[in-house]
């Protein structure tokens, strides 16, 4: 179990970190911002996160004999879930770290602006402003960076092994293939 579980969270890492790593990087003036960057993250975490299912039911269908039980299973999905979770991590602290480091401050800035653009009156905008600082203080703390690098990415792994947990529990649910089907 611990080799599936290694296999199928690297894999979830690098489907993960890869693409994180290079619009955070290379491709990072030309990647979409606002809702439609945070959409394409949170597909291509999901996507990543497809490994968890696969994961799940190869074990069930190789190493368990096509049956496996529900906290097993959701096990197996939080551990490959934390694996590519840790990926992601990585992937954003050296994202940052060529970058020097000032995501925040650009997306402090981008804010400010987008509200100030929809008319937002000046005590919001100063609301707005503190809340930044606040959060650009939160940001330069590594631990704190840390914690909500894996607020972004972790619950999804965790929605995803949940329902991979209960739906493969079900031996009926995408049966392993038996001998005689690879015969007919």
């Amino acid at each position: 179990m611990f080799r599936t579980i290694l296999t199928y969270g690297i894999i979830a890492g690098i489907v993960v970190g890869i693409p994180l790593f290079l619009i955070g990087t290379v491709l990072a003036e030309y990647a979409p911002s606002g809702a439609m960057g945070m959409a394409i993250g949170y597909l291509i975490m999901l996507i990543a996160f497809t490994t968890i299912f696969a994961g799940i039911k190869r074990y069930r269908d190789h190493d368990r004999g096509g049956a496996i039980r529900f906290l097993p299973a959701f096990g197996m999905g939080v551990a490959i879930a934390l694996i590519g979770s840790a990926f992601y991590v990585v992937a954003w602290e050296a994202a940052m770290a060529v970058h020097g480091g000032d995501y925040i401050a650009k997306f402090a800035a981008h804010m400010i602006a987008e509200r100030e653009a929809a008319g937002a009156s000046a005590a919001e905008l100063a609301a707005l402003r503190a809340q930044m600082a606040d959060m650009q203080a939160m940001y330069a703390n590594p631990v704190m960076r840390v914690l909500i690098t894996l607020s972004e990415i972790l619950p999804i792994g965790l929605l995803v092994a949940l329902i991979a947990a209960v739906l493969l529990r079900n031996p009926r649910f995408l049966p392993a293939p038996t001998s005689s089907d690879a015969t007919s």
